[in-house]
């Protein structure tokens, strides 16, 4: 698979090379913020209100003093830095954001979508930025997420009060903040504080709601399915919708209106996801995945709301499975291929057309050593080196723009350690998790800009052996890995093997590395007892090594699953084959999936391990996994090692203090060039 990705990103990377900007010209400046065409807004007006972007059945519209735009390519914006949950929305600075605006501007994003209301900062060094830069504005897709996401708990719908009134109270103060009218206290969780910042004339488009949950919206659709609804001045819900979809009907009238009060129209989109498209997968495995559907057709603007609607997806290549095998998806094609992934577009696009365009408002894959899904065309979610990664993504925002869509927005501008993903979230501490990043969690890794972990304050250890292979050893660590650096006396070793016990108890190893530098290779094993797959899967046995002592290193990529299409075998990323390579950013080789090297010339080896492939729930508190399912919580000491060449070893006992906070640095990704020649070429 490595091979054939490999073969992939060279074929993007040329194709990359070979676009135009709107002059014909690529020898110019590219990298400055206002290289390309005028991009200032020039709204038109509608019937009394002012329109900067409009949306219908003839396509996405924004109005600049260039020309209409009809494709928008854009990126995604949390609400969270390293150490902090996205609740602590607050806690970033003015200097972050006009540093990630300035990068955005350098990568030739030309539009910013947030999910919820950021802190004051935000829309002032965004209105900083655009008026310093009039010909090359960063536009606004601004989010309305649910203060109140109650509505998944049993027995409770979107229309009870504390949801309902929640949302419309949200809305109302978006409106404010956009227009730069709001003053709110600070509350946990949600950002407040003084908005003076008017960055309206640069809304290009509003998102509201959130990835629907289908139990939740099957129990709302039954039990409110006679609630009574009037249709709005701006937005109504045709006579076969659902009570999601009228309550949704309602918010966006309510937003609607706010906007009209002020003299502007732009479009507003409800929020969706696959799990809750309106189409029929008759292959999906899991009832989950097709249970409901939401459908932006039943949510229609009226002839008072100018800016209209678009139908809004975060899409992903990797996700649901009826992607693999659903007929008809693969006569879509891209290069040349028959594409799954162009096909499940396309498939969206011929449900809404002639009414509103498809708008792919969330799509990309992780640079990360772990995965959590397999993929048709390779593009699986997870186990990517950054440059395949960043390619993948260049590549998916041309085939956007190919088939026709209205916009494609990346996930997303910076690595977010808080995420989570299903294959690695019962091995960690839930609360803790965004104080260390995992190369396993593969959530953790979809940035376009690394934010790479410092060394740990007082995280090393060294050992000086008076005699034997062994000359030097130096453990330290970082937030994401264990670093191991051994120099011999007489050159590398043939085999170099690392113990690693964890847990007290009468095992002398939980954990091994073993590589033989002679053949190229290198292993990363667990003690069967330790396997953390044991806490993902109910099967037994999960693997058929599952009776070994010592088991690969892996992760589970797909449970087993038997539906229309027959049964399918559970699926693994044999994560504990680990790869050899650099991995210093500033190296021309840079592979970030590395974990080992030899270096030749100063007699040594390199290792870097992830915390998690120790057996670490929280390296921050000193938390390891121990046995049992669930596992037990075990505090630990430190790690002793055993590091032994060709069978003659070293003890190294490594320790560490506990920490809540910890330094990093942000870095823009390897292969971030080729995402950002598809923005220029796209968005001239």
């Amino acid at each position: 698979m490595r091979a054939t990705v490999a073969l992939l990103v060279a074929a993007l990377v040329l194709a990359g090379c070979s676009g135009q900007d709107g002059d014909g010209d690529r020898d110019g400046d590219r990298g400055g913020p206002d290289a390309g065409s005028d991009w200032s807004p020039a709204p038109v007006d509608r019937g009394g209100l002012t329109v900067l972007a409009e949306s219908d059945g003839d396509g996405f519209r924004l109005h600049t003093s260039s020309g209409t735009k009809t494709f928008l390519p854009g990126v995604n914006l949390g609400s969270t830095t390293p150490l902090h949950q996205p609740g602590e929305v607050g806690t970033i600075e003015a200097e972050t954001y006009r540093r990630w605006l300035e990068g955005m501007a350098e990568t030739g994003i030309r539009a910013v979508r947030v999910y919820t209301l950021h802190p004051p900062a935000f829309y002032t060094e965004l209105e900083r930025w655009n008026e310093e830069h009039p010909q090359a504005p960063i536009y606004l897709v601004q989010g309305a997420y649910l203060p109140d996401e109650s509505y998944v708990e049993a027995g409770r719908t979107l229309y009870d009060p504390a949801v309902d009134e929640a949302f419309s109270a949200e809305l109302a103060d978006l409106s404010d903040a956009v227009h730069g009218d709001l003053s709110r206290p600070e509350r946990p969780g949600r950002a407040g504080g003084d908005y003076d910042a008017d960055v309206s004339q640069w809304v290009a488009a509003w998102i509201l709601g959130v990835e629907w949950e289908p139990p939740a919206v099957l129990r709302t659709d039954r039990a409110e399915a006679d609630a009574p609804y009037e249709p709005g001045e701006f937005f109504a819900a045709t006579d076969d919708a659902t009570a999601t979809e009228r309550w949704i009907a309602t918010h966006l009238d309510e937003l609607a209106a706010y906007e009209a009060d002020r003299g502007t129209s732009a479009p507003v989109a409800l929020a969706n996801w696959p799990t809750a498209d309106p189409l029929d997968h008759p292959t999906e495995p899991s009832p989950y995945e097709d249970l409901v559907g939401v459908d932006a057709m039943h949510v229609l603007p009226t002839d008072a709301w100018p800016g209209g609607t678009f139908a809004s997806f975060h899409a992903y290549p990797y996700y649901p499975d009826f992607q693999r095998d659903e007929p008809g998806l693969d006569e879509t094609t891209w290069q040349g291929e028959p594409d799954r992934y162009a096909g499940y577009l396309a498939s969206l696009q011929e449900h809404f057309a002639g009414t509103m365009p498809l708008l792919v408002t969330e799509f990309g894959v992780p640079a990360s050593l772990g995965s959590a899904h397999l993929a048709p065309a390779g593009r699986d979610q997870g186990d990517h080196t950054e440059q395949e990664a960043m390619a993948m993504n260049a590549d998916m925002l041309r085939m956007m723009a190919d088939l026709g869509v209205g916009g494609g927005f990346v996930f997303e501008w910076t690595d977010e350690w808080f995420k989570r993903t299903w294959n690695t979230v019962q091995h960690q501490v839930g609360e803790r998790r965004q104080l260390w990043h995992d190369p396993l969690t593969n959530e953790q890794y979809f940035g376009i800009v690394a934010t790479d972990p410092e060394p740990v304050a007082d995280a090393a250890t060294e050992i000086s052996p008076e005699g034997g292979p062994i000359e030097y050893a130096l453990v330290w660590a970082d937030a994401s890995w264990v670093h191991l650096e051994v120099t011999f006396r007489d050159g590398v070793p043939q085999t170099l093997d690392i113990g690693a016990d964890v847990l007290p108890g009468p095992q002398r190893e939980d954990y091994r590395v073993r590589i033989d530098a002679a053949a190229g290779t290198a292993r990363a094993e667990v003690r069967r007892a330790l396997d953390p797959i044991r806490l993902d899967t109910l099967t037994r046995p999960y693997h058929p090594e599952a009776g070994e002592d010592w088991h690969l290193f892996r992760l589970l990529t797909n449970r087993s699953t038997t539906g229309p299409q027959g049964e399918r075998p559970a699926e693994y990323l044999d994560v504990g084959d680990l790869v050899e390579g650099t991995w210093d950013p500033e190296d021309p080789d840079y592979d970030s999936l590395a974990t080992w090297q030899v270096l030749e010339d100063d007699d040594r080896v390199e290792v870097r391990v992830p915390w998690s492939m120790l057996g670490f729930a929280d390296p921050s508190s000193r938390t390891a996994l121990g046995e049992g399912d669930p596992a037990e919580l075990v505090t630990v000491d430190g790690i002793d090692f055993e590091v032994a060449a060709d069978g003659v070893g070293e003890a190294i006992d490594f320790t560490w203090p506990e920490w809540n906070f910890t330094g990093y640095v942000e870095r823009r990704k390897a292969g971030a060039d080729v995402l950002a020649e598809a923005f220029r070429d796209l968005a001239p």
